[in-house]
């Protein structure tokens, strides 16, 4: 960026900077969101649930299932980040 463009442009300076800000928060909710440990976390936790009769076969089956769901859709996503990169 030049001099004169860097005047010219400087009262955008403020919306360039939250540009930024909101660019970085979103890059951290995508990279939380799309952390699979939460999700294994919670199989494991399910999995002890039911070894211990807190959960019975059934209710175990549905949530494995959306859990196991949340796995597919993350691991799409990384392959769509991976490829695109």
């Amino acid at each position: 960026m030049g001099l004169l463009t860097g005047v010219l442009t400087l009262p955008l300076a403020p919306l360039r900077g939250t540009a930024w800000v909101v660019d970085q928060v979103l890059l951290a909710a995508e990279r939380e969101y799309y952390d699979p440990e939460p999700v294994r976390a919670a199989l494991a936790a399910l999995v002890d649930d039911l070894a211990n009769g807190r959960v019975d076969a059934e209710e175990f089956d549905r949530r494995e299932d959306a859990l196991l769901d949340r796995l597919d859709e993350i691991e799409a996503y990384r392959m769509r980040t991976e490829k695109g990169s």
